[in-house]
């Protein structure tokens, strides 16, 4: 009972999907109403503060159908006070139109047979037209055709999310919000992969920090009918959850760890480049540049992994560099150890900006005296306004200008430090596309934001994102 609780509490805490749920109850809502080409809409000013997602919610009405009727929005977001029309699922009939249901005559021979439609009393205002019921405007005494053939029955895949989203704490992290978005983009992307022949069913469960609820999970039935799996955060639980996927031959999906054993493991998936790929995509961009290397030595135990692994790789491409404590480029003796001639690459020491901070100014004043300096960096360092050329290394790149569902944006990195996060809402979006792909056979898939090509690892290995490259801020 505990274990079905968790999905069924979940969904209701985080109910903000953009799937179209029941409209809700005219009267709480309170919106004029208007008709537009049969179907009736709320007419509602937009409040000041609120954007499209909480309209969404509020209205419980999918962004994607909101945008419908107002596509002026696909392109600039929503304006305070403007007015924009929301569907609320219901249409007007006339009142001289007739219904004709779609029947199955299983008994009969597989041809056309005529039927007299009759003219029928309709309301005027129908709720929701059933699923299988067409209106049609006819004429009394017209000929229709009806065709017997059994209608295809649709194929159910069943998926399953797992990600922190902390529901049961009075206060959650900003992790927490935008594992939120995450979910949006895997859902919005769920809905845009319906079809007829085709539904996709999502499972969403709040594995917090817990390693007892993945478990409970693997230990219950819960997951019996689940095709694929996204997500998953915390190094215990992908254990668990790998040990199961491999039990049950499930693919398992991980968007966020980059350090994963893949080996031996043919149902797990890795999206974020291994710090091998990212050290060897740098080296293979170093060998095109005719640069003067500098690298921040520090003790062993100091040095974060990723850079550990960059120095391996340096030097196992027979890459020179000079070697420099933090104290020493910090004093005026650095501008020694400098070149002059070309552009020196200063490899820092740690990945994380407030390690390397003191440095930066020291830098800074060295470029202001004629030295050309460019620093290796990373994406988490998008809010400190750095004046140094920089350089990254991430799979996060499309070279497409892309229209998504809320707005016009460009490929992931460009030359802009508010620009190197990932948007969760467009990764949720990539991945999950990603994840049902690879149900069908494909192993690559072109993103909003990321393009993404798994690769084996190994004869019995699991896939691991290929598609890694440098990017530079000039």
């Amino acid at each position: 009972m505990r274990n079905n609780s968790i999905l069924i509490w979940i969904m209701a805490v985080i109910a903000a999907a953009p799937l179209w749920a029941q409209t809700p109850v005219e009267s709480e809502i309170n919106c004029p109403t208007d008709t537009i080409d049969g179907e009736i809409v709320y007419k509602y000013e937009v409040e000041k503060g609120i954007g499209l997602y909480r309209v969404g919610v509020n209205f419980n009405v999918p962004q994607s159908e909101i945008i419908r009727m107002n596509p002026q929005l696909k392109q600039r977001g929503l304006h305070f006070g403007e007015t924009i029309l929301i569907p609320t699922g219901r249409r007007v009939v006339r009142q001289t139109e007739a219904v004709v249901v779609k029947t199955e005559v299983r008994d009969l021979p597989p041809q056309p047979a005529p039927v007299i439609v009759e003219q029928k009393e309709m309301p005027i205002v129908a709720d929701k037209t059933p699923a299988n019921v067409d209106t049609l405007p006819l004429a009394i005494d017209t000929i229709l055709t009806i065709d017997t053939l059994p209608l295809p029955e649709k194929q159910v895949i069943e998926l399953a999310l797992m990600l922190p989203f902390e529901s049961q704490q009075i206060k959650r992290s900003t992790n927490a919000e935008k594992m939120l978005e995450f979910y949006q983009g895997a859902l919005l992307a769920l809905h845009e992969l319906q079809n007829d022949s085709t539904i996709y069913r999502l499972r969403v469960y709040d594995t917090e920090r817990s390693e007892r609820r993945v478990n409970a999970l693997c230990d219950s039935t819960l997951l019996d009918s689940v095709r694929g799996i996204l997500g998953l955060v915390y190094p215990i639980q992908i254990e668990r959850m790998t040990v199961w996927a491999a039990l049950h031959n499930v693919p398992l999906l991980v968007p966020f760890s980059n350090d994963l054993e893949l080996d031996g493991h043919p149902q797990l998936m890795q999206f974020n480049a291994t710090d091998r790929q990212e050290a060897d995509s740098l080296c293979h961009w170093m060998h095109t540049k005719d640069l003067h290397y500098v690298a921040v030595e520090v003790r062993e135990a100091d040095m974060t992994s990723s850079i550990r692994t960059l120095r391996r790789q340096i030097r196992a491409n027979g890459i020179t560099y000079t070697g420099l404590a933090l104290r020493d480029l910090m004093a005026d003796s650095a501008a020694y150890a400098l070149s002059k001639e070309k552009e020196n690459l200063i490899i820092l020491h740690s990945d994380r900006y407030q390690h390397v901070r003191p440095l930066i100014p020291h830098l800074e004043m060295l470029q202001a005296a004629g030295y050309r300096i460019r620093i290796v960096s990373q994406y988490s360092w998008q809010k400190e306004q750095i004046r140094l050329p920089q350089v990254y290394t991430s799979m996060f790149n499309s070279n497409r200008i892309t229209d998504t569902y809320e707005a016009e944006w460009k490929h992931y990195f460009v030359n802009e430090h508010v620009s190197v996060t990932p948007r969760y809402d467009q990764l949720g979006y990539d991945l999950m596309k990603m994840l049902v792909a690879y149900l069908h056979g494909q192993t690559a898939y072109n993103g909003l934001q990321s393009d993404i090509n798994f690769v084996r690892t190994g004869e019995n290995g699991g896939w691991q994102n290929s598609h890694v490259m440098v990017l530079t801020k000039e």
